[in-house]
Parts: structure tokens; sequence; C-alpha cells
């Protein structure tokens, strides 16, 4: 009778430990996301500091350019008025949208194309393009990883025990993929 329940205590304590590791695995991978959202967000603080540096820069030379300049002035005040990890990416999307029309139009101004200040804001603003590309891959690794745990057995058990949910994927937003049209 002792080795059953030796056997027996064996195995609730082996079933604990595995409980415990999954539990703490799901803890660390949701503060991973969590923290590489926050990284998204800072190459986010970045890009919104440097465009009214390109605004600025461009605004003498492109007086008739308002409504670009009031799509770009929209997309920040939905962006800081933004609350959710969802809600703040799609309003980075229509931050986007507003820059790549600034950027189309600039083509169409060959001073601007040789103004160093617009040269060197435009090289900034295409770095922190780069930088949050790329934290968004981090992003959407972070999550994959979590959700493949959180989906398949026996990480599936211990999620539903504790109540832990699959998180969003960061994802563009429809027409992105198509270039803007800007038309005079």
């Amino acid at each position: 009778m002792n080795k059953w329940l030796l056997g027996i205590i064996a195995v609730i304590v082996v079933l604990a430990m595995w409980m415990v590791g999954s539990y703490n695995s799901f803890v660390t991978l949701g503060n991973g996301i969590d923290g590489q959202w926050k990284q998204v967000e800072v190459q986010y603080q970045r890009r919104f500091d440097l465009i009214p540096n390109l605004v600025e820069a461009t605004k003498g030379i492109m007086k008739q350019e308002k409504e670009v300049f009031g799509m770009i002035a929209e997309a920040r005040t939905r962006y800081s008025g933004a609350t959710t990890a969802d809600a703040k990416a799609t309003a980075a999307s229509g931050m986007e949208s507003a820059l790549s029309r600034l950027l189309v139009v600039m083509e169409n101004y060959p001073q601007l194309k040789s103004d160093q200040s617009v040269i060197r804001v435009q090289d900034e603003l295409a770095g922190t393009e780069n930088r949050i590309a790329t934290e968004r891959r981090r992003y959407n690794e972070l999550v994959q990883s979590y959700n493949t745990q959180a989906s398949v057995v026996p990480g599936n058990i211990v999620a539903k025990i504790f109540g832990f949910s699959l998180k969003s994927y960061f994802n563009s937003t429809a027409g992105s993929e198509n270039a803007p049209v800007v038309s005079f």
C-alpha cells in the first residue's frame, strides 16, 4: 500500500511541477509580448517625433498641400487617444497612409529633393520605418510562440485553467498593399 501511495504522490508532484512550469511559461511569454509591444510603441513615437520636422521642412514649399498636413495631424491625434494595442496599431496605420501621401507629394517638388534638412529627416524617417517593421516582426514572432503554446495539448489545458487567451497579431490594414495615389 505504501508503494501505491508513494506512486500517486509522485505523479501528483510531477503534474503540479508541470502545471507550475507551464503557467510560468505563459506568464513569461505574455510579458515578452507586452515588452515587445512597448518596443513597437517606442518606434512609433520616434516616427511621430520626426514627422513634424519633415512637415515643417516642407511646409513653406508645399503650401497648397494642406490636406496632407491635416491627415498627418489627424492621425497623430488618433494615435494619442488610442488606449489599446489594436487601436494604436490601427492609428499607426493611418499615419503610414498619410506619410505615404506626403512622400508621394514631395516627389513632385524638385527643390525639396535637394534641401538638406528634408533629406536628413527623410533618411531618419526611413530608418525609423525599418525599425518599426523589425519590431512588428519580433512582436508577431512572440505572439506566434505564445498562441502556439496556448493552442496545443497540453498547453491549452493550462491556458484554459488559468484564463490565458490568444493574443492578437499585428496586422496591416486593408489596402495597405497598394501605393497611395496623389493627383493634382
